[in-house]
């Protein structure tokens, strides 16, 4: 094995493909017409749920205050008061992340998924089962230990999932994971419409608060009939244990396929490299490289956009938003609100299917453009109405709320997470999630914190701060954002650190590998 110097040469902007040795393809069948792979596929909608979770108490708190016996036993919660509700599972993620990558890299992604599940479970009945006498106690605590759950599973699924799906899918497999946000979004808007609707009582809101449960249930229980990843269990010298799951789903069950040699190898030899040269798996890992800062830096900026680019004040203030036009009916805001959930996940689901086609970096500029577009037609028609009441103003700030989905929906949230995990090697993966969980909470507590206060003071003219956002983001993805469509996640690594990195050289040693035994079959 070729011995690795602290330095790194500097990093190139492409992985060169153009290798002289032999480099297996895999079976050239679809998906669906590998047994052991499409059986792998359709476990991880186990995985999706975490997400799913996410989505469903993302838009809950939206369904929640189009009730009136929701918002008679919290006393009308405004402002303040109404932002601390929202942004106290920010608080929570915030709580766990400093040991959340420990629990992934110590115990193994299946394990923290599980952990988190029975988090959010237990968060939710604290929620839901809120007395009349104190509520507002109760309620924030079990928000709080939902959102420390979330993280700690949210920190875990993506990981499995990245690591364990084959490299010819891994781009839309991941990138769907986060999509399936918007399905817990449908799912609670539409169920809140349903007891807003049917039911009177406290069992308007209580009911959807305590189905939170549901999903982390059905996770729990599933979680352990999926494979662990491979990667991880390298990592703890459990080889022949990775090498059997990537035969069995990679390579059809075949333990000679040439894919999943050079596979194997190309993983064995990264994260064998990855531990000589690093001084440490500690977090100053993160940025002890020119390379891994690099990483921070795009990790860092993808968060921040993904919250604060005016998407929370639908997310979790679509009521305020709608009072702002006129729109004050509790069902028609339910209506407006099940419709753009659907309408979300429509777009970022069909989004999904093309960020191997069309690149990561062009849905982010194209999401960033349309959502600055949108969100400047949005103020202005809101400055209308608010001057001279008019409906077809109103009318035309609700049009400009769906657009402006309809163009988030190309990379947000869908790419959040996959972004992340593409760019990051095997030994800070779960630290740099946890960065960009770190920073996604950070945002989400200040927006959805502030948020409630700008549109009570400012009302339209609160829209310009994200305004000037939007001019920002553009500006950063156009200038430096890097493209990963393409490589495997050990050759993404080559992009940032350069062709004589650990993965560059791992990656040519694999190959190496991989021709002397193509050449001695052919023989």
């Amino acid at each position: 094995m070729t011995k690795i110097e602290g330095s790194q040469s500097e990093p190139v902007q492409h992985v060169d493909q153009a290798h002289d040795r032999y480099v297996p393809e895999g079976s050239p069948l679809p998906w669906y017409k590998q047994p052991n792979l499409r059986q792998l596929y359709f476990m991880m909608v186990f995985l999706f749920l975490g997400s799913t979770t996410l989505g469903y108490d993302g838009s809950l708190l939206n369904g929640l205050q189009t009730m009136t016996s929701w918002q008679d036993f919290f006393n009308h919660p405004t402002g303040s008061r109404l932002g601390i509700f929202g942004a106290i599972p920010g608080f929570g993620g915030l709580f766990v992340l400093l040991f959340a990558p420990y629990i992934a890299d110590g115990l193994g992604r299946k394990v923290g998924t599980a952990i988190g599940c029975v988090c959010v479970i237990l968060g939710a009945l604290l929620q839901a089962f809120a007395p009349a006498s104190n509520p507002d106690a109760m309620y924030l605590i079990g928000r709080f230990i939902m959102g420390f759950g979330s993280n700690i599973s949210n920190g875990t699924c993506p990981l499995l999932i990245t690591e364990v799906a084959h490299p010819r899918h891994r781009g839309k497999v991941t990138t769907l994971y986060n999509t399936l946000w918007y399905l817990g979004a449908i799912v609670a808007a539409w169920t809140c419409f349903g007891t807003l609707y049917n039911e009177t009582g406290d069992i308007q809101w209580r009911l959807p608060t305590g189905l939170q449960c549901l999903m982390p249930g059905i996770q729990l229980f599933a979680v352990w009939f999926l494979p662990e990843s491979p990667r991880w269990l390298i990592s703890k010298g459990k080889k022949e244990q990775a090498r059997k799951v990537l035969t069995k789903y990679h390579g059809n069950g075949d333990e000679h396929d040439e894919f999943v040699a050079w596979e194997y190898a190309e993983i064995e030899n990264t994260l064998a490299l990855e531990k000589e040269m690093s001084a440490s798996n500690g977090w100053v890992e993160l940025v002890r490289t020119k390379g891994n800062r690099k990483r921070c830096a795009l990790i860092i900026a993808t968060a921040i956009f993904s919250q604060c680019s005016g998407n929370g004040l639908v997310s979790y203030y679509l009521s305020s938003v709608l009072n702002t036009v006129g729109i004050k009916d509790p069902i028609s805001q339910a209506k407006i609100n099940g419709g753009l959930t659907i309408w979300c996940w429509l777009v970022s689901l069909l989004a999904a299917f093309f960020v191997d086609r069309i690149g990561r970096r062009v849905l982010f500029l194209f999401a960033g453009v349309g959502m600055l577009v949108a969100f400047t037609i949005w103020t202005a028609c809101s400055a209308v109405y608010a001057n001279t009441g008019s409906s077809a103003a109103g009318s035309a700030v609700i049009a400009m709320i769906f657009l402006f989905y309809g163009v988030a929906g190309a990379a947000w949230p869908g790419l959040t997470v996959s972004y992340t995990v593409e760019i990051l090697p095997f030994n800070i993966r779960a630290k740099g999630l946890t960065l960009c969980f770190c920073f996604t909470a950070l945002s989400g507590v200040f927006n959805q914190y502030v948020n409630p206060l700008g549109l009570e003071s400012l009302s339209w003219r609160f829209y310009f701060v994200y305004i000037a956002v939007l001019v920002i983001e553009c500006l950063v993805i156009f200038f430096f954002f890097v493209e990963t469509r393409g490589p495997t996640l050990e050759e993404i690594a080559v992009l940032f650190d350069g062709q004589e990195s650990a993965a560059g050289i791992a990656s040519l040693e694999a190959r190496e590998k991989t021709s002397a035994l193509h050449m001695e079959k052919a023989e």
